[in-house]
């Protein structure tokens, strides 16, 4: 019995432990947030992006209503804040304007993809107007190269990416499988391409 007491004694303790530890870290980065003059965490984001379908490459917009930082991103510049911020954005989160396409493509496209509840990365500023980005998706981390600006507080880059940079063509011929009607254009073809430009701005 006075073994049994000891032993919930030890993992009450360290549940504790734990549990402070945590608030720490959390405390020790709102911190960072509330002395830095510029914090992605808190900075109004707009992660847009642009598909394409039929053989004229007819585009199809979209975005991700949410971002997470998950470390950085914190700076007494702009420049310093975006770089080495490391984030997460849920696949469940994107929005086109239309209910149908938007489960069709979590569910036909970043569905049969392994791992890829979530899309991750990290940003890299080079100079005063390029950067990359490594982006994790299906199990794949790759670069995409994107110019930027910052003007009024805002920073604004633009990108493009290949999905077959990322083994994702299975993916995308899911995908254009289901939509191979919608996908038809008037030359008969069914095409979705595997090209997709990005558009994202971070306004402090």
């Amino acid at each position: 019995m006075k073994k049994a007491f000891i032993l919930l004694l030890l993992v009450a303790t360290n549940i504790s432990f734990i549990s402070c530890k945590s608030d720490k870290t959390t405390a020790k980065t709102t911190q960072k947030e509330d002395i830095a003059k510029f914090s992605v965490n808190k900075a109004e984001k707009e992660i847009n992006f642009t598909a394409y379908k039929f053989t004229e490459k007819t585009p199809v917009g979209g975005q991700f209503r949410q971002v997470d930082v998950i470390s950085g991103g914190t700076g007494e510049t702009i420049k310093e804040a975006i770089n080495n911020t490391e984030f997460s954005i849920p696949v469940s989160s994107i929005f086109t304007k239309d209910s149908s396409r938007d489960y069709k493509i979590q569910k036909f496209f970043f569905g049969v993809m392994s791992d890829t509840k979530l899309l991750s990365g990290k940003l890299n500023i080079e100079n005063d107007s390029i950067g990359s980005a490594t982006i994790k998706m299906n199990g794949v981390s790759n670069k995409v190269p994107f110019k930027y600006t910052i003007v009024n507080n805002t920073f604004a880059m633009s990108g493009k990416m290949d999905v077959s940079n990322w083994n994702a063509l299975d993916a995308l011929a899911s995908l254009n499988k289901v939509c191979e009607a919608l996908h038809t254009g008037s030359d008969g073809v069914s095409k979705t391409w595997s090209e997709v430009a990005l558009n994202i701005t971070t306004k402090f």
